[in-house]
């Protein structure tokens, strides 16, 4: 490793140290390393659109869910859930800061919930989990299994609506 690079390193730990309200911020680089590729990196999600007509930020958005649900769903299957990824040595290293009281909250961008089995408890994901799945009508939840499973558009098998 770099010169620059350990004093960086060495320089954050002595922050974090010496402070009592610590709160991390991440984004899809904490979950690189557990193979989830991000959206704007070499390996990006993005890349995987080339069959695709529509541009990412159009095929993940609500109004594209809507109106074009099963699209939807095709893409989320195949390039949004990384079903089998484990946390590695980003979500350890921030869950363990959290047990020593140093980092209070976790605010994270990433939707694969290896924050939580790292172990980590207060956790803000701003963009949703894909963890936890409801029928849009009745409230039923469903586990990530019933979603990949489903043929296609996850149905509740209890009123028949959609479940997000």
């Amino acid at each position: 490793m770099k010169k620059e690079s350990l004093e960086k390193i060495s320089n954050l730990k002595k922050r974090i140290s010496s402070s009592q309200n610590v709160v991390f911020f991440g984004g899809a680089g904490v979950s690189t390393e557990s193979g989830i590729p991000d959206f704007r990196g070499e390996e990006e999600i993005y890349n995987t659109m080339k069959k695709y007509r529509e541009s990412p930020e159009t095929i993940l958005s609500h109004d594209y869910f809507i109106s074009n649900t099963s699209l939807f769903y095709e893409y989320y299957k195949e390039n949004i859930i990384y079903k089998y990824a484990k946390p590695k040595y980003s979500h350890i290293g921030i869950n363990k800061l959290e047990k020593e009281g140093k980092i209070k909250a976790i605010i994270t961008q990433n939707i694969d919930g290896l924050h939580q089995k790292a172990g980590s408890k207060n956790v803000l994901e701003l963009h949703g989990n894909i963890l936890k799945n409801y029928c849009v009508n009745c409230n039923t939840k469903y586990n990530l299994d019933y979603i990949v499973d489903s043929k296609n558009v996850p149905i509740c098998k209890y009123c028949g609506e959609i479940i997000t």
